[in-house]
């Protein structure tokens, strides 16, 4: 108990501990599944459907394939480069049951960032859509990569719709590369192989490796995080503790539009719902926005994960506006601030609280969230996760009063083994056994925390502390403007400026007015030196505004 001195605050449903031993491994948790669940639907994607026991059967077939037809064997790595399609979490699900680790890599990447972590990780493996495979060609040879995958859009959408689909996409809007890996073999053809067979049993702790969860490397070169069964196997747990009885099992819809080789879309969408018997509607292409509403409009939702920008785009479609929101439960904003103006929107339309948490790939990734019993704070990350305990370092690493920013560090089962063959960095990011976020934050005094910004990002304008959030947040309120990302500039004296990246709502919109409405809600020295419009802004794989590509 005296590690949370403000428990009393805590909404009464938490309990600061709960019990970590319900499962060795994440292949406990998708084997219970199967057995409560059978012919629920567990996940779809463009309007197939595919059950509990179907998918059973896919696992166990490519399971077979991996354990069989290939050299891999307990602890290797495996990786896998796709969008949402229903073969992603049949990869998943099969690779953890082989006892492979994981390696998941967003399929944007270039032929260097495939060179790079192919090559850190020592994958020895891939399951990759044909649509990247012109990239895997160019470096492939510089990697230990053996045994190549290859799966296609319409792969498992059905003999006639998937292989219409293959067709536009490959003939039509030529999305598909020529790419020459002359031993790929199509996962078509290791599910045909394996279909019938019983793998065989591989024995799991939650001290075994599940993925190597690489960082978006957004100060540095990305580092792979070590993250066990135990890791994600607790914050699965962590998470259900902190719903509690909000969901009912085997009734609920969950949309994932984030992708799930992110760790927020794995951990919460993939696993943490599969235990509910959720329906799980996955979406390919959340960018083509009108496709999407259409998606949401034929599947009553009652869960959805996302980040502002996701949740900003889809309350600028009418088709969204005008939705059914009847069924939801829960709106859940990570990897990104979610900014007042966009949660208040979001409230007014849905009728549901835009609730925001918080995480990264080091910690599995939940570990504060606000609360669901209506007790949440817009503004703030919530409050630490069950088994969590957070702390505000200074500089020096003391522990800073209450009310003060300092970096974010982090203790609980949910916290990575570290990173990757890289023990120095490891040694940097930890603190006792807290891990450090590179985040500042404060903790309020109820026990709420809040995000002030990224440390590497400050801007130092003439001796003063400047977040680029405190300023798109004011910014973001200006009913004309869209989108916005802040950074510093450096001048000629060695201090910065701020600068504003705006893309327009109203093309009326001018920078002196940008500035004017900074000028009444930011003191001075926060207010936009410079303000340039964009028709876009460059985004990360899940729709994070990347403020080091501004420009």
């Amino acid at each position: 108990m005296s590690e949370f001195p403000w428990l009393k605050s805590y909404p009464s449903f938490v309990t600061p501990n709960v019990n970590m031993d319900g499962y060795d491994s994440i292949v406990d948790i998708y084997e219970e599944g199967l057995v409560k669940y059978t012919d629920r639907v567990a996940y779809k994607n463009m309007d197939v459907e595919m059950t509990f026991t179907e998918l059973g059967e896919h696992v166990n077939a490519f399971t077979w394939y991996l354990q069989n037809k290939t050299n891999l064997k307990k602890g290797d790595r495996i990786a896998l480069q796709m969008p949402n399609l229903l073969q992603f979490p049949v990869a998943i699900f099969a690779c953890l049951k082989a006892g492979l680790v994981l390696v998941n890599t967003n399929p944007l990447y270039t032929a260097e960032e495939m060179r790079h972590q192919y090559k850190d990780s020592g994958a020895k493996a891939i399951v990759i859509l044909e649509n990247f495979a012109c990239n895997l060609e160019k470096i492939i040879g510089e990697t230990e990569i053996e045994t190549v995958i290859t799966t296609t859009i319409g792969d498992m959408l059905g003999g006639l719709k998937g292989g219409i689909t293959n067709f536009v996409v490959r003939k039509i809007k030529k999305m598909v590369p020529p790419f020459n890996l002359p031993n790929a073999i199509p996962f078509k053809q290791c599910l045909a192989e394996g279909k019938g067979k019983v793998p065989t049993k591989v024995s799991l702790t939650q001290e075994d490796l599940a993925f190597l969860q690489y960082t978006g490397g957004t100060t540095g070169v990305s580092k792979g995080a070590m993250l066990t069964h135990g890791n994600l196997c607790a914050n699965v747990q962590q998470v259900e503790a902190w719903i509690d009885d909000l969901f009912v099992e085997g009734t609920e819809t969950i949309i994932t539009a984030l992708p799930l080789y992110h760790i927020f879309a794995l951990t919460a969408n993939c696993i943490v719902f599969y235990r509910y018997g959720t329906t799980n509607v996955l979406v390919t292409n959340p960018r083509d926005m009108k496709a999407f509403c259409k998606d949401l409009k034929k599947n009553p939702f009652s869960v959805i994960t996302g980040v502002n920008t996701l949740f900003n785009g889809l309350l600028n479609q009418e088709s969204f506006r005008n939705l059914d929101f009847s069924n939801l439960k829960l709106a859940l904003g990570g990897g990104m601030a979610v900014q007042d103006v966009v949660a208040d929107r979001w409230e007014k339309v849905t009728k549901t609280p835009l609730l925001e948490a918080y995480g990264l790939s080091e910690t599995s990734p939940a570990a504060t969230i606000n609360p669901v019993d209506g007790s949440h704070q817009r503004g703030t990350i919530g409050l630490p996760m069950p088994n969590t305990d957070i702390k505000i370092f200074d500089d020096d690493l003391k522990e800073v009063a209450q009310g003060q920013p300092g970096e974010i560090g982090i203790k609980g089962p949910q916290v990575m083994k570290g990173y990757w063959m890289k023990d120095e960095e490891t040694a940097k990011c930890f603190h006792g056994d807290y891990f450090l976020t590179g985040d500042i934050g404060i903790m309020m005094e109820d026990g709420f925390f809040k995000i002030v910004d990224r440390k590497k990002e400050m801007i130092n304008v003439s001796g003063f502390n400047v977040y680029p959030n405190d300023v798109e947040k004011a910014i973001a309120e200006h009913e004309k403007v869209l989108e916005v990302g802040v950074r510093g500039e450096k001048t000629k004296s060695g201090s910065e400026i701020v600068k504003a990246f705006v893309v327009k709502k109203d093309e009326s919109l001018t920078a002196e007015d940008v500035i004017s409405f900074c000028h009444e809600r930011l003191t001075n020295y926060k207010v936009p030196k410079e303000v340039v419009f964009r028709d876009e802004l460059p985004k990360s794989n899940v729709g994070k505004i990347l403020r080091r590509l501004l420009k």
